[in-house]
Formats: structure tokens, C-alpha cells, sequence
């Protein structure tokens, strides 16, 4: 359940004319959400194939047009496009014009806050930094899962409620993040959510490997178990063989990667050795089992990774 009220009418910024820049897959949607609230998205800019058609299923019937044209027709604009494109983006609209005093900027970005709004605060812009917490596929299903969803954002003290408001009416919860804080907390969504994901290919790879048919199937409850746990308990949820200390349980599970796909090893052993860190520090792994374990980490760390034994 959401901790954050519906803002006061005075509070609520007034029906705004949307355009965005960059058709990608987080821009769209927010429009979209952002016209469920009220708002009315005006213009879109995209280059490639993808983006024209995401553009057309998302929000039909806006007109594709150029990032000027954009800033024209709206009073809201957002830039979502990558984040090391943005500086570029916002010099060249400044430079070129293109900001209009008054006009609302509000970027997605998670590395940057608002300081790389600047050439368009110089041209009159209010700056908004609003970044959904949230992983997006481009198709409608993203809109349903802003409900609920933790925005990072970051704005001048007397936009903040301005920004605030945006983001309860796209159905999300704003989380406060400092200027300086930005990239530190990029980093760590990151850490949790990109490489998540690739953790978990590996895992269905090798299930698949080692005869399993239906890996998500297997790896579902599992998952959403650990996950929830995880959430609740943090370090005390750590289970498995690296926080009991099973040193030959994880030697064998550094054998058979080196064999089947040595391509894992380097992050097993990465994650592993954290998984142990942390394990010791909050009293899950023995000291005395941890030497043996740390032993196998480091002499798997000091074999080639092409299959060869020495």
C-alpha cells in the first residue's frame, strides 16, 4: 500500500500538454500513464523502427516529430533517451533554442539529478529528475506496473512538489535522492536488477545442461522464495553451501562450470566469495570452516578458465 497521499488540488500541477523525446521504452509509457492522469501527450520524437512502432502502439494518434517540434508543442517534455546521450540531448536543445522559460524538463535518467539540466535551467526550464525504479519492455503492461512503483527523484526544493505530484499521478511513490547520491543509487539498482538477470539466464543454461526441461518452472518458486526472503531478512536469509562453509560441496560446483561453462566461473566465484564475506560478518559462517571454503575460492580464482586442469 502506498505510504504517499494523493496531493491537494492547489498541489497538483495543471493539465499539461506531454511530449517526448526519445521513444524507447520507458517515454511511452510514462506518457501513457501521464495521460491516464489527465494529461494529453501531444508529440513524440523517435529514429529508429522500433521506436516508430512502440510510439504507435503506446500512444496512437500523437504525432512523430522531431525533438524541436516536441519542445515546441509541449508544456511538459520528456527526455528519455540513454544516459550518456542526454548531455548532448540538453546542450543541443538549449544551444538550438529550443527551451522555452516556464517549460517543464523532467529526464529518467538514474546516473544523473539535476545539474545536467543546467543549459536548459539557463534558457528558463524547470528541471526535473524522475526515474522509475522499474524494469520496462515497451508494450502496455509497463503502464500497470508504475503502480506502486519507487520513482528516485531529485528537483530544486521548490519544485519538489511539482515533481511529487507527477509522479503519484503515474501511480508510483517518490523516493527523495540527493544531487550527489545519484549515481550511487543507479549502482545499486543496477547491481540488483541488470544483474539479476543474468544470473538467472546462467542458472536456466545450466539447468537446461544438466537435463532439466522446464528450468523456469524449477527456478520459479525457488526465485520468488529467495527474493521474498531476501527482502524481509536481508543477510540472515543467506542459505546454500558458501554460507554453511561445504568447501568440497562448492570445489565440485567450480569443477563442473569449468567443464560445462567456464564462461561462469569468474562470476560464481566473485559471488561466492561475497556470499562468504558477508556470511562471516553476520555470524552464519563458521570461522573455522570459512578457511577451508576461502581456500577452494582462491585456488579456483588461480586456474585457466579454458577447461584445462594443472
Amino acid at each position: 500500500m502506498s505510504t504517499f497521499q494523493q496531493p491537494e488540488p492547489k498541489d497538483r500541477p495543471a493539465r499539461l500538454t506531454v511530449g517526448v523525446v526519445g521513444a524507447g521504452r520507458v517515454g511511452p509509457a510514462l506518457a501513457a500513464s501521464l495521460q491516464l492522469a489527465g494529461h494529453r501527450p501531444v508529440a513524440v520524437s523517435g529514429v529508429s523502427d522500433a521506436s516508430v512502432r512502440r510510439a504507435a502502439r503506446m500512444l496512437p494518434d500523437v504525432p512523430l516529430v522531431t525533438p524541436a517540434e516536441v519542445m515546441e508543442r509541449a508544456d511538459l517534455v520528456l527526455l528519455t533517451v540513454p544516459d550518456d546521450a542526454l548531455p548532448g540531448l540538453v546542450e543541443g536543445l538549449a544551444e538550438t533554442g529550443a527551451v522555452r522559460p516556464g517549460q517543464l524538463l523532467v529526464h529518467t535518467s538514474g546516473r544523473y539529478g539535476t545539474r545536467v539540466l543546467d543549459p536548459a535551467l539557463r534558457a528558463g526550464a524547470l528541471p526535473l529528475a524522475l526515474h522509475p525504479a522499474m524494469t520496462f519492455t515497451g508494450t502496455p503492461v509497463d503502464v500497470q506496473r508504475l503502480a506502486g512503483c519507487s520513482f528516485g527523484v531529485t528537483a530544486p526544493d521548490e519544485l519538489r512538489l511539482a515533481a511529487e505530484a507527477l509522479v503519484i499521478e503515474m501511480g508510483g511513490e517518490p523516493e527523495w535522492i540527493a544531487e550527489e547520491s545519484r549515481p550511487l543509487y543507479h549502482a545499486a539498482l543496477a547491481l540488483g536488477a541488470n544483474h539479476l538477470v543474468t544470473l538467472v539466464a546462467e542458472s536456466m543454461e545450466l539447468l537446461r545442461a544438466a537435463g532439466v526441461e522446464a528450468p523456469d518452472r524449477m527456478l520459479g518458486p525457488l526465485l520468488g522464495a529467495a527474493l521474498d526472503n531476501a527482502l524481509r531478512s536481508g543477510d540472515a536469509a543467506l542459505t546454500g553451501p558458501v554460507a554453511r562453509g561445504d568447501a568440497g560441496t562448492v570445489a565440485a560446483h567450480v569443477a563442473e562450470l569449468r567443464r560445462h561453462a567456464p564462461q561462469t566461473v569468474p562470476g560464481y566465484l566473485a559471488m561466492a566469495r561475497a556470499t562468504a564475506d558477508r556470511a562471516l560478518a553476520h555470524g552464519l559462517l563458521k570461522p573455522e570452516l570459512a578457511e577451508d571454503l576461502l581456500g577452494v575460492l582462491a585456488d579456483g580464482a588461480a586456474l585457466p578458465d579454458d577447461g584445462s586442469d594443472r
